[in-house]
């Protein structure tokens, strides 16, 4: 395990009868490269899993994807395993981006899809596919996430952040008792406000900042701290690495850690840009994932709870939108999904209108992004920031500045981006008569999947308040009106 300040601890290696018992495994892995996916079957222990998700992280800025931030734990577990270059989320923001990976369903087909929203009455969680399976199912720092009985896990947490001492409690008894575990450490960090990690490793005047971004002493001053905080997260996802290795349970432990949304500065969070739904996601399964690998399929967040079941021994059901990773993760294939899709909308955000609804695919070159009220001016949180201030300031005699306020609250009804080529998504292509039948054949598909998930547009972003209302009052009133009704009966009846 690596601490923030670049120290090591060694581990002792496994006794004689756990090394035994190691390579039998390392065996059971190396036929799984010839027989395919059945290494996990084929193994009498079922696997553990560990999802680490950090919250509102440009993928960009980790360490091992290029960034600036120190991310020694990360980046080590990269070289251990497999990181992914082209992994996505299906909302830019929190509780639909969760309620995406623990039900493996697209956010308006759970129902959860506007922020602080709640799944639909009858929906299945990781939960209820693992449980049957021998599972525990651990949910360890934030949550975001309701009903309870749609994710009925057993919950620890501090502040939004990992209990530790309940994670090695948690592996310490599945240790004893032989019991695999499916745990999600959820963190905090670098969610704003950022106030974790030490700043001062960050060199304010020396950062380099995103082509999109305007260059004022706010901005750079809170990147060092959002950087900061990064490393906080990684500090994080070290100790429960190191928890795993302290238990001996890192040979037969499927880890995979995540960045989740992009940051909350602006062009991220809250938008269908790449920035806002691209996630950085590494993977590592000693001897069956092979070490220091790089892949460029195109995933999701929705794919990890099918590639759960399958590597517990089961068969995915059909009613889940994700696709088991196993063939990627074991090198069988190269390629996972053809097209991405997302979907953004502003209820439940912060200082943002109550309707502007966003869609978007992506291709592998390609990206198209439909704003359905392009009138609307586009604002949030992100808006109301220091940062955002200092940016209009600088606009006031800076037309590059200007530009960028402009293009952060006005968005086109169209846009359409070779995302090869223009990475952070400047060059709007959608007018373009050359691009006219990429753009069309890339909006069929797109309005192809929004027939399939129930999605109707406009209307789905018009029913966003009712149905966060309708859940609030089914899940949160409901309680309330019944301790009322028992102090009036009390009270008539005394």
């Amino acid at each position: 395990m690596i601490l923030p300040d670049g120290q090591r601890f060694s581990m002792k290696g496994p006794n004689p009868m756990q090394r035994r018992e190691f390579l039998k495994i390392a065996a059971v892995g190396a036929l799984a490269g010839v027989s395919g996916i059945s290494s996990a079957a084929g193994s009498k222990r079922k696997p553990n899993f560990v999802f680490i998700i950090a919250d509102d992280c440009t993928f960009r800025d980790i360490g091992c994807y290029g960034g600036q931030a120190h991310t020694p734990n990360i980046d080590k577990l990269a070289s251990e395993g497999m990181r992914f270059t082209h992994c996505f989320q299906a909302a830019p923001m929190c509780s639909p981006t969760r309620h995406n990976i623990y039900t493996g369903l697209y956010p308006v087909k759970s129902g959860a899809y506007p922020n602080h929203a709640f799944a639909k009455d009858g929906t299945k969680s990781v939960v209820h596919y693992l449980r049957p399976l021998g599972y525990r199912v651990a949910l360890s720092g934030k949550r975001h996430i309701s009903p309870a009985e749609v994710f009925p896990f057993e919950y620890s947490g501090q502040k939004n952040n990992p209990d530790f001492e309940a994670i090695d409690k948690l592996m310490g008894e599945c240790k004893a008792s032989s019991t695999p575990f499916c745990l999600f450490a959820c963190s905090n960090e670098p969610h704003s406000p950022w106030n974790k990690g030490d700043p001062s490793r960050y060199d304010a005047a020396r950062l380099k900042l995103p082509p999109n971004f305007v260059d004022t002493q706010e901005t750079r001053e809170n990147m060092t701290r959002y950087l900061a905080e990064i490393t906080y997260y990684d500090w994080q996802v070290g100790r429960i690495l190191g928890l795993l290795d302290e238990h001996g349970l890192a040979g037969n432990t499927l880890v995979i850690v995540v960045s989740e949304q992009g940051s909350s500065f602006p062009f991220g969070k809250w938008t269908c840009y790449d920035t806002g739904l691209q996630s950085a996601f590494i993977a590592r399964w000693p001897h069956r994932i092979k070490p220091g690998t790089v892949s460029d399929a195109m995933i999701e967040y929705m794919d990890v709870l099918p590639t759960y079941i399958e590597a517990a021994g089961a068969a995915p059901p059909a009613v889940l939108d994700g696709k088991s990773l196993l063939p990627v993760l074991f090198g069988q294939t190269a390629e996972h999904k053809q097209y991405i899709f997302g979907e953004m909308t502003t209820r439940g955000i912060i200082n943002a209108p109550e309707h502007f609804g966003i869609r978007s695919i992506r291709s592998r070159k390609f990206k198209y992004v439909w704003n359905f009220t392009p009138e609307v001016k586009f604002q949030n949180a992100c808006t109301q920031s220091g940062i955002f201030a200092s940016w209009r300031q600088k606009a006031t005699s800076d037309p590059d500045a200007a530009d960028k306020v402009r293009r952060y609250e006005h968005r086109a009804g169209e846009e359409l981006y070779d995302i090869v080529k223009d990475p952070y998504e400047w060059n709007n292509l959608a007018d373009d008569p050359k691009y006219a039948e990429v753009k069309s054949r890339l909006k069929d598909h797109l309005l192809d999947w929004m027939r399939a998930t129930g999605d109707k547009g406009q209307q789905t972003e018009l029913e966003a308040p009712e149905h966060q209302a309708k859940n609030r009052s089914k899940k949160t009133q409901e309680p309330v009106k019944k301790r009322r009704e028992d102090k009036r009966k009390a009270q008539r009846s005394s």
